[in-house]
């Protein structure tokens, strides 16, 4: 492929979100509004996209295929953390909340609704797949080594938050795979399903370009450059040369390879964070 190809594929996704700042600007979308759609995406739309793209049998449910994805994007993330909190310092961040929040927010690549139509369009529903079952292993790394990371105290009491809607329909949708539920669910159940699950990732990417435009308005106007430039060689250089490596010499499938791949191109994922207490509404 390409570079020309490659941007005709990865584009509409940042002009989707465009076109959520932009509703956002004119009026059309409010704080409040972007909460309830957020709820409506991450509680229904998207565990019924998960649903659908499992029990479509896309990918092949090996041993390997189940246990290995979750590993790997456990480490990567929890890999991110303390990376960038041990060299938070070299770029002068050296204020342990300014250093914990700077390590949480770099650390974590975008892992759901940029990352999934990157590659859908690259590699098809089957690593689609792969990917959901790998964000059950960022999801464990967010609300413990993350949440450690960013409160300063030991993340026991935020295991329960692992089980959010999407990793409950990751478990449901395996389930029903192995029990063949594709042949003996009724069609009408799995259109409705395919119909909810579209519309997951357009309206999730909407919604982060409605939340960009809402938090640009309260970025100070100063900025400290060698913070940025922290963040820019860490996020965009030094974490995604570890992952093109543990993808080209990872001993997995073809598929939880190229999901490490495009996650090795991901910006930050957009986070709403709060030093004060072990919390995080992270949305990916």
């Amino acid at each position: 492929m390409d570079f020309f190809s490659l941007l005709s594929t990865v584009a509409p996704v940042f002009l989707v979100i465009v076109a959520g700042y932009a509703a956002y600007r004119v009026g059309w979308l409010s704080p409040e509004a972007d909460t309830s759609l957020l709820r409506v995406v991450v509680n229904l739309l998207y565990p019924c996209l998960i649903l659908h793209t499992v029990l479509a049998k896309a990918a092949v449910m090996s041993t390997a295929n189940i246990v290995q994805p979750p590993i790997a994007g456990f480490v990567t993330v929890a890999f991110g953390f303390i990376a960038s909190y041990a060299t938070a310092p070299l770029f002068g961040i050296v204020d342990s909340r300014q250093r914990r929040t700077f390590a949480f927010t770099t650390g974590i690549y975008n892992y759901g609704y940029i990352a999934l139509p990157v590659v859908q369009s690259l590699f098809g529903p089957g690593a689609a797949t792969i990917l959901f079952i790998h964000n059950v292993g960022v999801e464990a790394a967010l609300w413990t080594v993350g949440i450690m990371m960013l409160a300063g105290t030991s993340p026991r009491h935020a295991w329960k938050h692992i089980f959010t809607p999407p990793v409950v329909a990751i478990a449901a949708a395996l389930t029903l795979y192995f029990c063949g539920a594709s042949r003996w669910m009724p069609e009408f159940i799995l259109s409705a399903i395919q119909v909810l699950g579209a519309a997951a990732i357009p309206l999730g990417l909407v919604i982060t370009g409605a939340t960009f435009a809402d938090q640009a308005r309260g970025l100070p106007n100063r900025s400290d450059a060698m913070l940025i430039f922290g963040g820019c060689f860490l996020r965009l250089g030094l974490l995604p040369l570890s992952l093109l490596a543990l993808a080209r010499w990872l001993p997995a499938s073809l598929e939880l390879r190229q999901v490490i791949m495009v996650q090795a191109a991901m910006p930050s994922a957009e986070s709403v964070t709060t030093t004060s207490a072990p919390r995080c509404n992270s949305r990916p």
